[in-house]
């Protein structure tokens, strides 16, 4: 399986592809690619937004993932900000679906329970965990495109649990 992750944001917009490698005797997260998209300030919101669109919509296409993650719509003290952040997350939404892909959302303190182990967890450690999961040695280009490859682990690590619990006859 092949989940490409995003991780929306009004200056970089980070995006992450992993695999889940079954044939293992231990399935293994595989990193594919991650980068972030750059959005110049004193481009009008228009315009941006069609920049987020179009880079995610040509990704989407090029690494031709199964299905799409994305962080959860969280709650902010600052309603302007909240509200840039929505149209960037509403655009990325657009993308997977012009692309015929599922998506899967997930809230902030679950992509970090997922990958930390703690819910409260720092950027820092996110980072980290990350970087241990997928065993990568070099830094990420940036925080964003780390955090979008967390969104993705998140999915496959979903997934492999409601597996298993499946499997068990858990219910």
């Amino acid at each position: 399986m092949r989940v490409f992750g995003i991780d929306c944001g009004t200056e970089f917009t980070g995006w992450g592809v992993v695999e889940a490698d079954e044939r293992a005797r231990t399935p293994r997260l595989v990193p594919v690619a991650a980068g972030s998209i750059k959005l110049n300030k004193k481009d009008r919101t228009p315009i941006r937004l069609h920049q987020v669109y179009t880079e995610l919509a040509g990704l989407l296409t090029a690494y031709a993932p199964d299905v799409v993650a994305i962080e959860d719509v969280f709650f902010s003290a600052n309603a302007k900000s909240a509200l840039k952040l929505g149209q960037v997350r509403g655009v990325a939404l657009l993308a997977a679906a012009a692309c015929n892909l599922q998506v899967a959302e997930y809230a902030p303190l679950k992509i970090k329970s997922s990958v930390v182990g703690y819910g409260l967890a720092k950027k820092e450690q996110v980072q980290f965990m990350v970087a241990r999961l997928l065993e990568i040695e070099n830094q990420f280009e940036t925080a964003d495109a780390a955090d979008a490859l967390a969104i993705a682990i998140t999915h496959i690590h979903t997934l492999q649990t409601e597996s298993a619990i499946s499997l068990a006859g858990v219910r």
